[in-house]
């Protein structure tokens, strides 16, 4: 990859995450090459296209409308950039379907950008979705049919 490549990639990056934050959903699904595909491995939720991915964005930051990174690190390779950052918020909005708890959370996130040229194709988000389901104070959601009755 050239250094010429790379720093273009970073722009982008950049973009992408100050969208995020700012809610500005164009600029945000125009850091995308064409079809935005947006994955959360911890969920596996997969997201296609805009109206799949804008539909996310839009409920999550309504269930986290503060939500932003902090401490965001990048690693370049041949068609991937791995970011890691801490990934903060404040559940002020229903989350998937649960009244919100007005508690924040901070957790760990490694998200991977595939790229093609100078644009994002896919992002692949691995992060500890217990750690922010006990931080917000929906611990109950974790609970599995483990008991011996199912």
């Amino acid at each position: 990859m050239t250094t010429e490549l790379q720093a273009r990639r970073l722009e982008v990056l950049d973009e992408h995450f100050r969208s995020e934050v700012d809610h500005d959903w164009a600029a945000c699904l125009g850091t995308f090459g064409g079809r935005p595909h947006y994955e959360i491995m911890a969920t596996g939720q997969v997201y296609d296209g805009d109206e799949e991915v804008l539909a996310y964005y839009r409920a999550q930051r309504t269930a986290f409308p503060d939500q932003r990174h902090e401490n965001v690190r990048y690693h370049f390779a041949d068609d991937v950039v791995i970011t890691e950052f801490d990934l903060l918020g404040t559940n002020l909005g229903e989350f998937y379907g649960m009244a919100p708890t007005g508690r924040s959370f901070r957790v760990p996130v490694v998200a991977l950008f595939f790229f093609e040229g100078d644009r994002i194709v896919n992002e692949r988000i691995y992060l500890d979705a217990a750690s922010l389901l006990g931080q917000i104070g929906r611990a109950e959601v974790l609970a599995f049919a483990g008991d011996g009755k199912s």
